[in-house]
């Protein structure tokens, strides 16, 4: 009965060794997969940023072009929105006649703005495009704005 008891001991002991070795591989490990979650949470921000600065400087280039041909002129433009992004604004923050396209993202630091200019007037709603994907906007040159009748712009909305 002793040799049973001794072995029984030895399989506890080494049972109780291999549990301690993977408790402190465990917590070993268990930071670097949050840091590198934290990581993959910051490059998805870094990346929406980057889409949001292409979207808005395409519809800032469009809007220039337009503008500097025009009314009727007009085009018809496809933009991809991507994750995260909040409002889009034309115009200004009170979407009214201005000179900025701004995308209003969430990102791990609160709210970021986005912003390209254009140096011709433009206004627009494109406020109600915040999902993801892509959308067609109409970019016309008006000879008076919708939100100012007193000024010439671009004026910019989604497509139906």
């Amino acid at each position: 009965m002793g040799k049973k008891r001794k072995r029984s001991r030895m399989k506890l002991q080494s049972s109780f060794e291999l549990l301690v070795t993977l408790a402190f591989g465990l917590a070993i490990l268990l930071p670097l997969v949050i840091i590198a979650f934290i990581q993959l949470a910051g490059a998805n921000a870094n990346l929406s940023s980057i889409e949001s600065q292409q979207a808005a400087s395409k519809l800032a280039s469009v809007a220039t072009l337009i503008g500097s041909q025009g009314p009727p002129a007009k085009q018809l433009v496809q933009i991809q929105v991507p994750p995260n992004v909040r409002f889009i604004y034309v115009g200004n923050v009170n979407n009214t006649v201005g000179h900025e396209i701004i995308f209003v993202i969430t990102s791990p630091s609160g709210l970021s703005y986005i912003t390209s200019y254009t140096p011709v007037n433009v206004s627009g709603s494109l406020g109600g495009i915040t999902s993801t994907g892509a959308y067609l906007v109409n970019v016309t040159a008006t000879s008076s704005c919708p939100s100012n009748n007193q000024e010439p712009c671009v004026y910019m909305t989604p497509k139906v």
